[in-house]
């Protein structure tokens, strides 16, 4: 299995409060209905979405966290290259702002 290691900012903001995450603060997040935190971790791709092209240019894919939470990492594009070899099970680090939202993905995506 490839190893993809790369910074992701996730809606990048200057003015974040600052946490090293583990599986458990991003769960606590999401429960919490929770914000602006900065977060760093890993995760396995499930997933790859079409990219956000509306304003800046964002790489979307799911990751599974070892708790079983899935994210959606949107990885800006216009701040740091395109992850080209990025494919269904590979390993990604992160590091980023953690933005809750209440999208729920419900397998399969595609109708």
């Amino acid at each position: 299995m490839q190893r993809v290691f790369t910074h992701l900012f996730i809606l990048l903001s200057l003015f974040s409060f600052n946490i090293w995450a583990n599986d458990g603060v991003l769960k606590r997040a999401y429960n919490n209905q929770q914000s602006d935190l900065q977060v760093k971790g890993s995760g396995k791709v499930t997933r790859i979405l079409a990219d956000d092209n509306k304003g800046s240019r964002h790489q979307k894919f799911l990751l599974q966290l070892k708790s079983s939470q899935t994210i959606l990492i949107a990885h800006n594009i216009d701040l740091a290259p395109r992850i080209n070899s990025l494919k269904v099970g590979d390993t990604v680090q992160f590091y980023g702002e953690y933005e809750w939202n209440s999208i729920r993905w419900h397998y399969p995506l595609d109708p």
